[in-house]
């Protein structure tokens, strides 16, 4: 048991700013989310540049709320309406995560002389390439522990969603420490937004992997400087010896002036995506796309720094197609796929992927775009559903606290004066027109329709509210009412349908 209490740690924490409690509290626990706080809590709450005001936090986070202090990472205008039997104290922004870090390792310790941990990042295909690492070390016996945005797995096994891609540094210390002494490896998806605000500060990552980098997230970033940035934190967590292989050219290029310089603290690697024979192709049609090919490759390479040895020619037996990732179900000339792809490039790199695999098919898309997000994304995203698609239906993604309405003028600015598309804000009602669409065209039409955005999520988020809603649902209502026939699953390799 260690022997420093959290009070102990919380009076000898160097704070640029703090008011201690006229009597010293007795503390028990530590949280990042005000309603989980009780009486004898340290509430550790990260200030962001956001909309809200000082007041306006205040009402939403701490009034009414029992905690025993307040750790902020810079003062705010609203200390003074707290209690005075509320212990404060700031940290200043450059030192947040540390403290953080050190209350963790008092709480909830890691063995991290024994465990492994791998960190994913990128914009796109993080999810991917930590399932498909996952998949490729519990066949070789390693007991994998997984953190990403479909929740936490053991062996495989969902144990909890936590609605974040990374948690929260707290909230991922508890999970760990929780679940430790079930795993030997750790696979994390680290994000920009993690990476930036310290949520996985003190991990001592293996080795790293970089999928590829294109425009999301500016909202919160501002520009893609700062975006690129964010990602590039992920080498300074990567121990001595330790790599971050990468499977895009333009990070590594982008990289490459740090490298010479000697800034970066381990080596790059580039890979190419992986070369499969058509035994592969047919046996797991995912990989017929090459961006999973790119995302396998890099789980291989992960995978040989964890074994210390390259897995077999024909591991790819061991993969399953990810939730929500390329969903591709076949009924006679019409193949459905539902995907998560959300950004421009990844619009892009899935319809240029479909368009590759059924070249005599007519491709439909139905798609949208989050709210309270990076508004400049949304006529890009427009624009690469126009270069590739025959059919284009608008309609609601997740619009959050904005007007879905805005969210698509925003959307279709970006598709050319003189191509057909379609608006039907109603995400369920768009899926069922685009069934009705595709049922009046001529039986022996090819088609490929894509429904992105939403993938594995299984809600709609508006005005503050999560409302139960699944593409997959709403896809198996409209084959029921047209009375389509499933042929086959996962083709993506003939000429046709």
């Amino acid at each position: 048991m260690p022997t420093t209490t959290l009070a102990q740690l919380l009076a000898t924490t160097d704070f640029i700013w703090s008011r201690p409690a006229p009597t010293a509290p007795h503390l028990t626990n530590i949280q990042w989310r005000a309603d989980a706080c009780d009486a004898r809590s340290i509430l550790f709450f990260q200030r962001f540049d956001d909309n809200l005001t000082d007041a306006e936090l205040y009402q939403r986070y701490f009034a009414g709320r029992s905690f025993a202090a307040l750790v902020t990472n810079r003062r705010l205008d609203c200390f003074e309406q707290l209690p005075p039997t509320i212990a404060l104290a700031v940290t200043g922004p450059e030192r947040w995560a540390e403290v953080v870090r050190q209350f963790c390792d008092l709480v909830y310790p890691l063995d991290t002389a024994r465990l492994r941990f791998i960190g994913v990042t990128g914009t796109n295909g993080k999810t991917t390439t930590v399932k498909y690492l996952e998949a490729l070390l519990t066949a070789h016996g390693q007991r994998v522990l997984s953190i990403g945005t479909l929740g936490v797995f053991l062996d495989g096994e969902r144990l909890v969603e936590t609605g974040f891609t990374s948690p929260p540094l707290i909230e991922l210390r508890r999970l760990l420490h929780a679940h430790q002494d079930h795993a030997d490896v750790v696979l994390m998806e680290t994000s920009s937004h993690a990476l930036d605000q310290g949520r996985v500060a003190g991990i001592p990552f293996q080795a790293g992997g970089w999928t590829n980098f294109t425009q999301d997230h500016l909202d919160y970033h501002r520009d893609e400087a700062h975006y690129f940035a964010a990602k590039a934190r992920l080498l300074a967590l990567i121990q001595p010896g330790g790599q971050l292989y990468c499977t895009s050219p333009a990070v590594v290029e982008r990289l490459a002036a740090d490298v010479a310089a000697g800034a970066l603290p381990v080596a790059v690697t580039l890979l190419e995506p992986a070369q499969l024979a058509p035994e592969a192709l047919t046996a797991q049609p995912f990989l017929a796309l090459a961006h999973n090919r790119a995302n396998y490759a890099l789980a291989l390479a992960l995978a040989e720094c964890v074994l210390g040895t390259a897995p077999a020619a024909d591991a790819w037996r061991q993969l399953q197609p990810v939730a929500g990732r390329f969903e591709c179900q076949v009924y006679g000339q019409r193949a459905i796929v539902i995907d998560f792809a959300h950004t421009p490039d990844a619009l892009d790199t899935i319809l240029s992927a479909i368009r590759s695999g059924f070249p005599e098919a007519r491709i439909a898309a139905l798609f949208g775009c989050g709210g309270d997000r990076d508004r400049s994304k949304r006529p890009l995203m427009g624009a690469a559903v126009a270069r590739h698609s025959d059919a284009i239906f608008v309609t609601s993604d997740n619009p959050r606290h904005e007007a879905p309405e805005r969210i698509i003028e925003d959307i279709v600015r970006g598709i050319p004066a003189d191509q057909d598309y379609r608006v039907i804000v109603d995400r369920a009602q768009a899926i069922a027109a685009l069934f009705d669409q595709l049922d009046t065209r001529p039986a022996e039409e090819c088609w490929v329709a894509l429904i992105a955005g939403k993938g594995h999520e299984r809600y709609i988020d508006q005005n503050g509210h999560k409302t139960p809603y699944s593409d997959q649902e709403q896809v198996a209502h409209a084959l029921q009412r047209l009375g389509w026939t499933l042929q086959n699953t996962g083709n993506t390799g003939n000429t046709g349908v």
